[in-house]
């Protein structure tokens, strides 16, 4: 099978109680919902992986991980100003949706054609040195650093959809003329974090390795489409060795914490162009990652059409 979905216990526990958006139910609603339409049949299942210290400093501050791993055994604070919340075992489970992305990242690049989901996964507020917006570790940012490090590929394409801005890789990279960057995203002027305006193009070698494409309020899939051929150009000219979606499903409209009125759709067509743009540049090899979504009937349904797109992406109009 040419995709490989993640799942289990130790990617569930990825996740905040008390009432917190980002709670650990968010797996089980994805899982009902794909076995319902059939996926589980269709796809190759992978039990979560956990990271080493190593992955994980590929990216973070040892100092950030330091504290990360001391607040895990108490369970006590934040990590951030106040929405990212310490509970016991953090570091373990935050840990475990690195390792997942890593194990997926290897297994991509064994074969040509090969793709890959992990619905716990595209925690992009997280900076270098400490969280942001329900994120602990940046595993898209750690994937891009592995990718370099261990697998020689330098030229990667980030393609962001979540109705917030990916600030914890943009800044990261922002400076990075290899990073391809496109990010479609609720406009920063009525949502957190408030950056990613058009005029953040990158710096320094990277000016205009950056596309920020911030959407009004209310956005739909007819804005969507028309914003997404920017995109979709803007990653064919930058001509990836390997493409990582962020597919983050709170742009649905519906979600409780943000204005953009997209519908599933968005999400299916997203990623069965950016996998027939990896079929011609880089071996069909595409990374996805669920991101946030907090209606849990949208990220179901979001993350199940990522999924079948990415099984049969001409099939996508």
């Amino acid at each position: 099978m040419s995709v490989r979905v993640y799942h289990g216990a130790g990617l569930a526990a990825y996740g905040f109680g008390d009432g917190h958006p980002f709670g650990p139910d968010r797996l089980d609603a994805f899982w009902r919902e794909a076995k319902g339409r059939g996926l589980d049949q269709r796809i190759e299942q992978a039990a979560p992986v956990s990271a080493s210290l190593a992955d994980i400093t590929l990216f973070h501050t040892t100092d950030y991980v330091d504290r990360v791993r001391t607040q895990s055994t108490t369970g006590v604070g934040y990590l951030d100003y106040g929405d990212t919340p310490a509970f016991r075992g953090v570091f373990e489970a935050a840990s475990t949706v690195v390792g997942s992305v890593l194990d997926g990242v290897q297994w991509i690049l064994r074969e040509p054609g090969r793709r890959v989901f992990v619905p716990i996964a595209g925690l992009h507020h997280a900076r270098r040195d400490r969280a942001g917006g329900f994120c602990v570790f940046n595993d898209p940012g750690i994937a891009i650093e592995a990718l370099r490090a261990r697998h020689g590929l330098k030229r990667i394409a980030y393609v962001d959809i979540d109705a917030h801005h990916g600030d914890g890789v943009f800044y990261a990279f922002e400076d990075d003329p290899e990073l391809i960057f496109a990010d479609m995203h609720e406009d920063g002027r009525y949502l957190y974090p408030g950056t990613g305006s058009a005029r953040e193009t990158g710096r320094g070698r990277a000016v205009g390795t950056k596309l920020n494409l911030p959407m009004p309020p209310g956005a739909d899939e007819k804005a969507f489409r028309a914003a997404w051929e920017q995109v979709e150009a803007f990653v064919r000219a930058g001509q990836p060795q390997f493409i990582i979606l962020q597919a983050g499903a709170d742009s649905v409209a519906g979600d409780p914490l943000t204005h953009l009125q997209y519908s599933t759709a968005c999400h299916a067509y997203a990623a069965a162009r950016l996998t027939l743009v990896a079929e011609q540049c880089c071996n069909g090899w595409v990374l996805a990652l669920g991101g946030g979504g907090y209606n849990r009937a949208n990220l179901a349904a979001a993350w199940c059409d990522v999924v079948n797109a990415l099984l049969a992406p001409s099939t996508v109009h």
